[in-house]
């Protein structure tokens, strides 16, 4: 028999629509400013926001931007793309 917290979080689960599902995962997911430079080139991190955005996209009758998401994630899993350069570090200060 499922303990009563399981209980509980297969309830809460059953309440949500898909769309509130694949919202809390990109949610989840989405790298924070605060962490960006730590998971910038983390390209499991990359791939798995870009992947949750898409369903999200998806669901809310948006295949064009799901696909452009989705082709994100792929390249941060075959390799193909690679972090851009922190622009705060690029810019040169005025004197």
């Amino acid at each position: 028999m499922p303990e009563p917290t399981q209980l509980l979080k297969t309830d809460i689960l059953k309440e949500l629509s898909t769309l509130e599902l694949a919202q809390a995962l990109m949610e989840r997911l989405t790298i924070t400013p605060n962490d960006w430079h730590r998971l910038k080139s983390n390209r499991k991190a990359r791939a798995s926001e870009q992947a949750a955005g898409a369903i999200v996209f998806l669901l809310n009758d948006k295949p064009e931007e799901a696909l452009l998401r989705l082709n994100q994630a792929s390249g941060w899993i075959d390799r193909s793309i690679s972090a851009p350069p922190c622009p705060t570090h690029s810019q040169k200060e005025i004197s």
